[in-house]
């Protein structure tokens, strides 16, 4: 297929609203759910543990802890589905996969340094 003509049908199907986040990153995942003829809004939050992919292709994986258990979900990145994705709060870390955050058990389990925000002194 035409490279152009690729680019074109892509390029409509991309989120209209940037998505800006990192791996290390806490946040909410708006998604809607279709149950027979209702439509509603799913919250799930976590943490993000990584990125993949490219393009229409690009995914995530959110962990989070829920009743004791550990559980990750991949969200397609610009897909319909995924109605916002809201940053709760910004983490540092030097990893692109958070692959290690499985073994840990409890509160280490979700903990993710802060991001400390800079700040510059007055000139003399």
């Amino acid at each position: 297929m035409n490279q152009a003509l690729l680019k074109k049908i892509q390029s409509e199907q991309f989120r209209k609203d940037d998505a800006k986040f990192n791996v290390g990153d806490s946040v909410k995942v708006h998604t809607k759910v279709v149950e027979g003829d209702k439509e509603r809004i799913q919250i799930f939050s976590g943490v993000v543990m990584g990125k993949r992919g490219g393009g229409l292709n690009e995914t995530f994986t959110v962990r989070r802890i829920s009743y004791g258990e550990g559980v990750e979900r991949i969200f397609p990145l610009h897909s319909p589905r995924v109605d916002k994705i809201e940053v709760e709060r910004e983490g540092q870390v030097r990893r692109a996969k958070l692959t290690y955050l499985r073994k840990r058990v409890g509160k280490g389990a979700t903990l993710v340094n802060e991001k400390a925000k800079k700040v510059t002194a007055p000139k003399k």
